[in-house]
């Protein structure tokens, strides 16, 4: 079977992509260029320039380029979108291409949407209106992950008891992959409270969104598995340190890290077991926790399970999963005390905090 593919936010050239871009929408295409089953065939963004530069990198010609989304889907009419835009812009886009009854498919940008009612319609629309929408947290398709799940699987350090993560920029960001990644090897448990406090007191925006300067958090998963985890994007030696390590699995009989860091500087392995009584054992991986092919591994699977009508790993329910523990850590900050899951809220407590004064980051470079 073939799909027609195009893209929404197309982003400036990716010569020097940086913490505001990444040229994930480059990227996005180059994983269905890729696909035998898949053609490019459009592409939008409201500054003409950035879809003309991304048109004549892939190929297309005037007739495929749009300033305006709704004009592509009413007159493309694609099989497949990817939406490369702002997180504020991803409930209203996404919503608009489901409820379009053109697309059949919808592969969305990380963090799944700056408001976890957002995040919610989405999932809620996706379902009632039948089109597969798929979240870009790319790095489970990572073989240094995949292969930790099989040793964690295979009973290699026992039953898991606790996931942990440290993680630069903010929760909301780049804890977006890290907490998805803990899902991800708890089977995809549902948490039932979280406890988290945060520092933010000079500016960290990151595409329009605000992310904490540190964080520290606990949770609980329904099936008694913890989670521990911190964010530093201040580069001082915040709580994040005192994990040093991308992802770690602690379980009855064993630890396994992926992403450890040492403190001396040496390069270690991305993938490492130390079992009970033993040393550290290096388990050699393809790859490790960064690449922009975990994409085209990440689109592959999800035009596979479009084929077959299987349910995408990177399916919004899990993202929404994740995603419900990001604006849980900011809700308890808010409380100032633990929140019982399912989170009641619909906003972004972080912004709202800053929004009332009882947050006020400032301007970053500002003394």
């Amino acid at each position: 079977m073939s799909y027609t593919v195009a893209v929404i936010g197309t982003g400036a050239e990716p010569e020097n992509p940086g913490r505001d871009g990444y040229a994930m929408a480059y990227h996005h295409a180059a994983g269905y260029e890729k696909h035998d089953d898949c053609s490019l065939v459009a592409c939008a963004d409201i500054v003409r320039e950035n879809a003309e530069a991304f048109a004549d990198e892939f190929g297309l010609d005037e007739a495929q380029i749009f300033e305006s989304y709704e004009t592509m889907l009413d007159e493309v009419e694609p099989d497949i979108v990817s939406i490369c835009v702002p997180p504020a812009l991803h409930e209203r886009i996404t919503v608009d291409c489901i409820r379009s009854g053109v697309v059949d498919a919808i592969h969305a940008e990380k963090p799944m949407a700056d408001t976890y009612g957002g995040a919610k319609l989405m999932t809620q629309e996706a379902s009632r209106h039948g089109v597969q929408l798929t979240i870009n947290h790319q790095r489970r398709f990572s073989d240094a992950v995949r292969t930790a799940k099989e040793l964690l699987d295979d009973g290699e350090i026992g039953d898991l008891q606790r996931v942990e993560f440290s993680a630069p920029v903010g929760i909301f960001d780049y804890g977006s992959h890290s907490l998805d990644l803990c899902n991800y090897f708890n089977d995809e448990t549902p948490a039932e409270w979280v406890l988290g406090q945060i520092h933010y007191d000079e500016e960290n925006i990151l595409f329009g969104t605000h992310n904490e300067n540190q964080a520290i958090v606990h949770w609980e998963y329904e099936n008694g598995v913890h989670g521990i985890a911190a964010s530093d994007s201040t580069g001082t030696g915040g709580p994040a340190d005192a994990f040093r390590c991308h992802n770690r699995l602690v379980g009855t009989e064993g630890t396994i890290e992926v992403g450890p860091e040492a403190e001396d500087g040496e390069d270690l392995p991305p993938l490492r077991i130390r079992r009970a009584g033993g040393e550290w054992e290096t388990i050699e991986t393809e790859d490790g926790l960064h690449g922009w092919e975990f994409i085209d591994r990440a689109i592959a699977e999800n035009v596979r399970c479009l084929e077959t009508g299987e349910t995408p790993e990177l399916g919004a329910e899990n993202a929404l999963n994740a995603t419900e523990l990001i604006f849980a850590v900011w809700e308890s900050a808010r409380r100032r005390g633990r929140v019982d899951l399912p989170l009641d809220i619909d906003d972004n407590p972080l912004a709202a905090m800053i929004e009332s004064g009882e947050l006020t980051p400032q301007p970053a470079g500002d003394d």
